[in-house]
């Protein structure tokens, strides 16, 4: 019984070990190539600018369609060689919305159309292939309906496509403008800086399976077409195509210093969401590309293991809960455990560092935005439930729904006339809030065990987990 345990525990403990190695390697080739930044391109002089069409895909946005809309507008291009589509899936009064917005604009002579869907068959992927079919654009910018694309969005990015031919995604660092609004928000965007200022840029320096983040980014439209085009058999339709188009051999090019604002979820309920979402795609894109990508000669041993262990990355957070699990009995059969595998443990501080890093690569004020650093420990433990189930569901579903992130919230919150807890806009209670609690409880009796047997080795980790869980539970019952 107790070598079984223990077996599982080392397995659990090399899984979050390697996750944590990760951010060395990430921190090693960052520094490596720290300056390799390219100059940006010039275009040829008097060369007629390509054909762009801008995709606004909506699925029920009231909230923040008209700025979507309007920041799309005012993107400074030719506006013989820019068309704009409003993909919408609506089923509620954003179609309404959306419709007058875009009548109001092509009174005005802007190429602007509203492609309304009656169904949501393949549902974001589905709506972009279908409005990719009729897009007259050499290239395809795609923003989601919580950001607002800079003016100067295509001036900084078609330069590139111009001057790589084999150049088939260019994407943008995403900036937060409601990421000081509450602890959590601010605790999101300190790890999206880090996903965008080095795990994106290393991705795109080193080669190592560079990816398009479903927002905020441009396509060549060829490059789509040339990678098999939207899919909708994942629910990282943008993983999905990222990855396909690599292995074809088409580049692609980040662009940190281009900052495009989006919304981050408000909500805990909203974040688990997307968080779960995320997870449950990258592994249903592991299942399908994990022996392709394994067997291209293409790309470099390194660059495959890298691409490999970034969509595995979720792992971590079963591997987290099954080492929570397993401390109990490994304490109550009084067996210690052996010091080595507990100093496995000190590979997770790479994932730290770079939080800070990039915290400190953006913000004169990096020190200040750190405050709210112990809150994202707090929600990374704590959301290891539900992004558990999501993995599971992997294998256990037959069927995955697209579940969308409420968007819009802030604004929403700002019109008390309209009655949210009837308009489908928030989400519905989620059974594995009392599995958070459950951990939470458990996580303290464990600590608890553990102080009194004088066992402190684990103390660090029951302590979060009990209060991250219990955080997590916490805001979500809030809501």
């Amino acid at each position: 019984m107790i070598t079984f345990l223990l077996i599982i525990y080392a397995i659990a403990l090399l899984g979050v070990t390697t996750f944590g190695l990760l951010g060395f390697i990430t921190l090693w080739f960052y520094w490596k190539h720290r300056h390799a930044e390219e100059a940006p391109p010039a275009l040829p002089f008097g060369m007629d600018m390509p054909w762009v069409t801008v995709q606004l895909p909506i699925y029920n946005e009231r909230y923040v369609v008209n700025q979507l809309i309007d920041s799309a507008v005012q993107i400074n291009y030719p506006a013989e060689r820019l068309q704009i589509q409003v993909v919408d899936d609506s089923s509620d009064e954003t179609t309404q919305q959306a419709a007058e917005r875009v009548s109001h604009y092509q009174a005005q002579g802007v190429n602007i159309q509203l492609l309304h869907r009656g169904n949501r068959q393949g549902y974001k992927a589905g709506a972009l292939a279908e409005a990719t079919a009729v897009a007259h654009g050499e290239f395809i910018a795609i923003f989601d309906a919580d950001f607002m694309p800079p003016s100067d969005f295509l001036r900084h990015t078609i330069p590139y496509f111009v001057a790589q031919p084999r150049l088939g995604v260019v994407q943008t660092r995403w900036g937060h403008h409601n990421a000081e609004s509450s602890p959590l928000t601010a605790a999101q965007a300190i790890a999206m800086d880090k996903h965008f200022m080095l795990d994106q840029q290393v991705r795109h320096r080193a080669r190592f399976f560079p990816k398009f983040n479903g927002t905020a980014g441009i396509w060549r439209s060829v490059c789509i077409q040339d990678a098999g085009g939207w899919q909708a058999d994942t629910v990282c339709e943008d993983l999905c195509l990222s990855t396909r188009a690599v292995l074809r051999g088409w580049d692609f090019q980040f662009l940190p210093q281009l900052v495009t604002p989006g919304e981050l979820p408000t909500s805990m309920m909203a974040y688990k969401n997307q968080q779960a979402r995320w997870a449950k795609g990258a592994v249903q894109c592991l299942q399908k590309f994990g022996w392709q990508i394994a067997r291209d000669k293409h790309q470099r041993p390194l660059g495959r293991l890298y691409a490999i262990l970034s969509m595995a990355g979720y792992f971590a957070h079963p591997c987290l809960l099954a080492i929570l699990l397993l401390q109990l009995p490994l304490l109550w059969l009084n067996y210690p455990l052996p010091p080595e595998l507990t100093l496995l443990s000190l590979a997770g501080l790479g994932q730290p560092i770079l939080f800070i890093l990039a915290q400190q690569l953006i913000y004169p004020d990096w020190r200040r935005r750190l405050r709210h650093f112990p809150t994202l420990m707090l929600i990374t433990v704590g959301l290891a439930p539900a992004i558990t189930r999501a993995i599971g569901q992997v294998w256990l579903q037959r069927e995955h729904p697209f579940a969308r992130t409420p968007k819009g919230q802030a604004e929403a919150a700002d019109q008390p006339q309209q009655p949210r807890t009837l308009d489908g806009y928030r989400l519905p209670f989620d059974w594995i809030v009392l599995v958070e609690i459950g951990l939470a409880v458990y996580a303290a009796v464990t600590l608890a065990v553990a102080v009194w047997q004088g066992y402190w080795g684990a103390l660090f980790l029951l302590s979060f987990a009990s209060a991250g869980m219990a955080y997590v539970a916490f805001l979500s019952l809030r809501e």
